[in-house]
């Protein structure tokens, strides 16, 4: 499920068929395996290989000292990988979704992304927070939500949304590196995906957005698992003579914006899709950004497609009205077109 992206970072033939969730395993070890100071803790990630089978094998691989189980609590084991960080480790805490971060919250928000401001500047928090986000698993709600926007909120933390594989591959690296706390959030529903990868693929940047698709009528901003739906409505808009360019924010804090300032300067209109639920969202952000700073580039008021603002159902049926889709992107950029020409 790659819709002909092309991920690859070098010419090399070595290419490796791989999954999201193997990309993230392979990130996990080599920094493990790369730094003495990185080791790996949260609930199930030892013996039961983590909730979502991400870390099965790391700890008869890697040994307990690496791979640690927790007690369930988020609170206490956030604020363990805190203590690490300020010790001269580079902890990598996992939590199982980001619904259970919320338990977590005060870590994150009143010690992690505070701590360097709070002591005048003296101490860093090199922390890295791995957790699941989305729905479209049947999950149910208290599983299944997609609150990246509310962390994207909080100075003093970047937020990270790898897609594709070479993100999942390469974002952990460069988030071990940065001596700020990093959140990495991972789409639930990509840890399937399959496609291939360079053996040498590695580090990444974590500054930037990429243009997916180039086009020239309409531009979609999205990110992660929704990225894939934006990119399966440009297939059915592009047999209607619309070519739409696809933007995958990668990070929403901080958000290039110059990114897809550009784009929307050269398409006049703009779509964001999120699964985050639409008031005071990610999306209303960057449409707010749109309005402030590309106001005149724009031949119709910008869209959003978001999450149904109801907890996400368990039914399937249920589930799917509840969450952005492809079909939807494509009768919006229609309209958009048709009325504004």
């Amino acid at each position: 499920m790659n819709y002909g992206i092309d991920t690859s970072t070098d010419n090399s033939p070595l290419m490796i068929r791989t999954t999201y969730r193997e990309a993230v395993r392979d990130a996990i070890r080599e920094s493990i395996l790369k730094d003495d100071r990185v080791f790996l803790m949260g609930e199930d990630v030892g013996r039961y290989g983590g909730a979502f089978g991400v870390t099965k094998g790391l700890l008869q691989e890697l040994g307990p000292d690496k791979i640690m189980d927790t007690p369930l609590c988020e609170s206490g084991f956030t604020g363990a990988g805190i203590g690490a960080a300020l010790g001269g480790m580079r902890p990598i805490v996992e939590v199982m979704t980001v619904n259970f971060s919320l338990l977590a919250a005060d870590q994150i928000l009143n010690t992690a992304a505070t701590y360097l401001h709070m002591s005048g500047g003296l101490f860093n928090i090199p922390l890295v927070i791995r957790m699941g986000t989305g729905g479209g698993k049947q999950l149910a709600a208290q599983h299944s939500h997609s609150l990246e926007g509310w962390y994207a909120h909080i100075p003093g933390i970047k937020v990270l949304t790898p897609a594709v594989l070479e993100d999942a591959r390469g974002m952990l690296w460069s988030a071990l590196e940065d001596p700020d706390p990093v959140l990495i959030f991972e789409n639930t529903l990509l840890y399937n995906m399959e496609g291939e990868l360079p053996a040498t693929a590695g580090a990444v940047d974590i500054d930037r957005a990429c243009i997916r698709r180039v086009g020239r009528d309409v531009t979609l901003i999205s990110y992660s698992a929704s990225l894939f739906k934006a990119l399966e409505a440009t297939e059915t808009l592009a047999q209607e003579g619309i070519e739409a360019e696809v933007i995958d924010l990668r990070v929403l804090r901080p958000l290039d914006e110059t990114t897809f300032l550009n784009s929307v300067a050269k398409t006049h209109r703009a779509v964001i899709i999120d699964e985050g639920w639409r008031s005071g969202s990610i999306s209303a952000e960057i449409s707010a950004r749109i309005m402030e700073k590309a106001f005149y580039d724009l031949d119709a008021p910008v869209e959003r497609i978001c999450a149904a603002e109801v907890p996400i159902p368990y039914a399937n049926h249920l589930e799917q009205a509840a969450l952005p889709q492809p079909t939807t992107i494509v009768n919006t950029v229609r309209r958009m077109v048709t009325r504004h020409g």
